[in-house]
């Protein structure tokens, strides 16, 4: 269990950004054999729209935007960003920092510290936030800007509908910074490993490697869901019962700390694993209703890490706001909760990424990797 609280550290603003490429629920009734089982999934969960990445982009090209548009929006000046932190499990490349490589993208000093954070998937805003927060309040950084990635769409085959229609792609940016003014904000954190396999990717990491020999594996799961072995799996009752478990307790715990009531919140940001999840939320925890929204799963989905603050961004734009609490819970298994200042705080709400023209094929990466391995014309980026 980790308690925090923090006082010269504000948000100054904090963007999000989608895919324009969307799929509809209903344009997908070719991969249900029940109608009637769709109309109620629609109902339950609340599925509609989500914003799905086109081939050959990642949720690193949506963090890239993100950040451009916070810096252009806030008019920051890029020299002063000192710390660059990314949060994602989506990375571009094993063994890279994806930091570093938005580092150069952006244009940031050499002197920017970068670095990534990664394996906690729907809680990465919250714990970034901490990271961010703890930096600042000790004086290693004054302004560090956190940008979380989540490309959850990739993580399933089309045809399971356990998983695949609840997910969509989000990029967000969050720019932090030191303030002698006291802002205090709050945080609670905690973890369960022992139940780390309930959300896990099994292949494509360095304990179980993608070979040849697993290629053209193609298994069913229970309900008879087409599952490959570097799919994400995920046990929905156990994650369902940890959630409802674990999030009113975040909320407990952070109001305590804060020494603060429901009614001082103006809004609860809760994680948008979907539509019955956040309900169920915002009974056990004692949520206002008014408070709290399950329409930003409906609008994008489930954006995995930055669904926080999609929420966030989506829900409370042009609205006037001072405490915000964020719920998150998830891959670890683990949880968090955090209470912020924001009634100073740019939002730019949620904008749509532009699909690229000339994204390279991947016919086109392969020749591009051989000729940087004989090192034939590489020149930098």
């Amino acid at each position: 269990m980790t308690l925090s609280k923090f006082t010269n550290v504000k948000i100054t603003g904090s963007v999000c950004v989608v895919p324009e490429r969307h799929i509809d629920i209903d344009d997908e009734i070719k991969f249900y054999k029940d109608e009637k089982k769709l109309a109620r999934n629609k109902k339950i969960l609340g599925l509609g729209t989500r914003h799905v990445l086109p081939e050959g982009c990642t949720c690193i090209d949506l963090c890239e935007e993100a950040a451009k548009v916070l810096i252009k929006d806030l008019n920051i000046k890029k020299e002063e960003i000192d710390t660059l932190i990314v949060v994602s499990i989506n990375h571009d490349y094993i063994g890279n920092s994806d930091a570093c490589i938005l580092q150069h993208k952006l244009g940031l000093s050499e002197e920017c510290a970068c670095f990534d954070m990664s394996g906690l998937g729907c809680t990465d805003v919250v714990y970034g936030l901490w990271v961010a927060s703890s930096l600042i309040q000790s004086g290693a950084s004054k302004k560090c800007l956190v940008l979380e990635g989540s490309s959850s769409s990739l993580i399933s085959d089309i045809r399971n509908r356990n998983s695949n229609m609840l997910f969509g792609d989000a990029g967000g940016a969050v720019l932090l910074e030191r303030t002698e003014t006291e802002m205090p904000s709050y945080f609670y954190l905690m973890s369960r490993g022992k139940d780390w396999k309930k959300i896990a990717t099994p292949a494509g990491g360095f304990r179980f490697p993608i070979r040849k020999d697993i290629i053209d594996i193609e298994t069913l799961d229970a309900e008879g869901n087409v599952v490959h072995l570097w799919d994400s799996i995920m046990s929905g009752t156990d994650i369902f019962s940890f959630a409802i478990e674990t999030a009113p307790k975040c909320v407990d715990k952070v109001l305590n700390l804060a020494e603060k009531t429901h009614d001082d919140i103006d809004f609860f940001a809760i994680h948008q694993a979907n539509g019955q999840i956040v309900r169920t939320v915002i009974n056990h925890g004692a949520i206002p209703r008014e408070k709290a929204s399950s329409q930003t799963f409906t609008k994008y989905g489930n954006c995995g890490g930055t669904s926080v603050l999609v929420n966030f961004c989506d829900q409370m734009k042009g609205k006037k706001y001072k405490d915000i609490m964020f719920v998150s819970f998830g891959v670890g298994l683990s949880a968090a909760s955090c209470i912020l200042d924001l009634e100073n705080a740019y939002n730019g709400g949620v904008h749509y990424f532009k699909t690229p023209e000339n994204i390279p094929t991947r016919e086109e990466q392969i020749k591009e990797w051989i000729k940087f391995i004989k090192r034939e014309e590489y020149k930098g980026g």
